[in-house]
């Protein structure tokens, strides 16, 4: 073993052997820590007998540290391993407390209400994750209801409705039922007439700085004390398009001495020029707000659960005046804070990332370099990955932090069992081969289980990656094929015993046959990486996911006339 392996084994092991410490708050085990250190580090396999005798004097040098100095020095070499340990630590704020008063309803009952106005970012998927759980854990119901009566400012995207569901059903859930806010503009209408009929409704037609100005006094609109006949005759009026955008608004009657401004008269309905994408609704032009939009179609859906992010509080206020209004018991209500998410340089909004598509900085939405749902999907990221990080994000009402790296430890447990090993070299270095190898290499499928053997064509030359192409007269071990020493610019073959990589440090490298060999792009949120491939992997089927030795897990997209593309899962 040579010394820069031996540095990377003292290193991996001083972190295993202090997140055991702090884990189990206790010294840190040998034993315990061999198998997770080998899982993570499977180039480390071929040292295999050497292992443990480096293992055991940075354990116990690591046992010598007081508790204190264990997790300061855990929290240097892998903050995010020490923070998943604390969150374990931290038991149910972590997961997902009870929901409130759940027992005094007969079902309980939730809605997951996008707007459609692109696909989702990664960061919309705590919202089914954690709604689908719930209906699950009591055996409630929940819907998707697309809030979409926004025709202008947040357009939908037509082809966003199918997307999100197909987002929810990926992350392992069905919807019991589906709505679209915009077929339901009728019901909307009738609720306003009854409201009007109540006196808790009147059409405004103050320009909207000047009703700012009277807001912010707490002083009354002249037309806040319409007769209901009036605002009735203004607000058909409304409904048949009479008016242009701008021109008027009806508001609902709260208290225009509130100590909060944005409660005090707000707006309920608007006028819309814009006409909406869907042909069934494109004739509307008096559209509601959403506060009052998504009010009704909480009561009217039976909503008893409502989670919203903490932006969103003066919602629930504004819209019990209108459940006061006419007599309705308002759902309970659990805010939460907003997700971040590490990892990305394109910011998590759908306003952003279809800016930057439509601009061509990138290829479409699943472009790996975007932070969306579509993109980890293509990458061969599994949906109960992602939902698993969500729930473990709990419902606390601060802002939350979401590490990729959670995800793909999640997903590396449901891939890793399934995923065949394959050669994949990076900027090759071709060097030839000498010493009558053998003319066929043959490494195990799964290093792990008996799934059989790849059988490689060798040829007269080979593929390195240039970081692993050894010094003169030194030797270096092909995974399958056996022991070479570079000399005058060839691979000589030396011989197929194993025990030179146990006995006299020989490192353990990837590679491909120069000549017969798959071309591979390899797609990655950092950029595309090209090089090649064994020759298998040219012939695998699409959506395959495969893990390329000591680069990564990647899934098989397609193959075109040249080239194999495959999309970067995770390390």
């Amino acid at each position: 073993m040579d010394d820069e392996v031996r540095d990377r084994v003292e290193r991996e092991a001083e972190k295993h052997a202090l997140l055991n410490a702090v884990k189990h708050d206790s010294e840190a085990d040998v034993g315990a820590i061999m198998g997770p250190l080998m899982g993570e580090n499977p180039e480390f396999r071929p040292h295999g007998g050497e292992i443990p005798g480096i293992v055991g004097p940075v354990v116990s040098e690591v046992n010598g540290l007081d508790p204190a100095d264990r997790r300061a020095r855990i929290e240097e070499l892998a903050p995010e391993e020490l923070a998943e340990i604390q969150a374990e630590d931290e038991g149910d704020e972590h997961t997902l407390p009870e929901l409130p008063n759940a027992d005094d309803y007969d079902e309980v009952r939730m809605r997951c209400a996008p707007n459609p106005n692109g696909p989702w970012h990664v960061g919309h998927a705590r919202m089914p994750a954690v709604i689908g759980t719930y209906r699950d854990r009591y055996d409630g119901w929940f819907c998707v209801r697309f809030d979409d009566t926004d025709p202008e400012t947040k357009r939908p995207d037509l082809d966003a409705y199918d997307a999100i569901l197909e987002d929810v059903e990926y992350l392992g859930f069905e919807p019991d039922d589906v709505f679209r806010a915009s077929d339901r503009v009728e019901t909307y209408y009738d609720h306003a007439r009854e409201l009007i009929d109540l006196g808790g409704a009147y059409t405004c037609t103050c320009p909207g700085e000047e009703f700012s100005e009277l807001k912010n006094s707490a002083e009354a609109c002249p037309h806040r004390e319409k007769d209901p006949e009036t605002v009735s005759e203004e607000f058909e009026e409304m409904v048949e398009g009479a008016y242009e955008s701008g021109e008027i608004v009806l508001r609902i009657r709260t208290d225009i001495e509130h100590k909060n401004p944005a409660l005090r008269d707000w707006v309920a309905f608007r006028m819309v020029d814009t006409p909406h994408p869907r042909e069934e609704a494109s004739e509307y032009r008096c559209w509601p707000m959403l506060d009052f939009q998504s009010g009704i179609d909480d009561h009217l859906l039976g909503v008893t659960h409502i989670i919203r992010g903490i932006d969103l509080q003066d919602s629930a206020k504004r819209q019990r005046f209108v459940y006061d209004y006419f007599d309705w018991e308002y759902p309970e209500v659990v805010h939460w804070g907003h997700v971040q998410l590490d990892a990305y340089d394109v910011p998590m909004s759908t306003s952003s990332i279809k800016e930057l598509i439509d601009d061509g900085e990138l290829d479409g939405w699943d472009d790996p370099r975007a932070p969306t749902i579509g993109s980890l999907r293509r990458r061969g990221i599994r949906g109960e990955a992602i939902t698993e990080a969500m729930i473990g994000l709990g419902t606390s009402t601060s802002d939350v932090d979401l590490a990729m790296s959670t995800i793909y430890a999640n997903n590396r447990e449901l891939i890793d069992d399934e995923s065949d090993r394959r050669f994949f070299v990076r900027d090759g270095t071709e060097l030839p081969l000498g010493g009558s190898p053998p003319g066929e290499a043959t490494p195990p499928v799964h290093p792990d289980h008996d799934r059989g053997v790849r059988e490689i064509p060798v040829g007269d030359a080979v593929r390195l990656e240039p970081a692993d192409v050894p010094d003169r007269q030194e030797r270096v071990w092909l995974k399958g094929l056996g022991c070479f020493q570079y000399t005058r610019d060839t691979l000589q073959y030396t011989g197929a015993d194993i025990e030179v990589v146990r006995e006299d440090d020989v490192d353990v490298v990837h590679w491909v046959p120069a000549e017969e060999n798959a071309p591979v792009t390899m797609r990655t949120p950092e950029g595309d990486v090209t090089g090649h491939a064994e020759p298998g992997v040219g012939s695998l089927p699409t959506d395959e996911v495969v893990q390329f030795v000591r680069v990564g897990f990647a899934r098989i997209d397609a193959h075109e006339a040249d080239e194999t593309v495959t999309y970067f899962t995770h390390p």
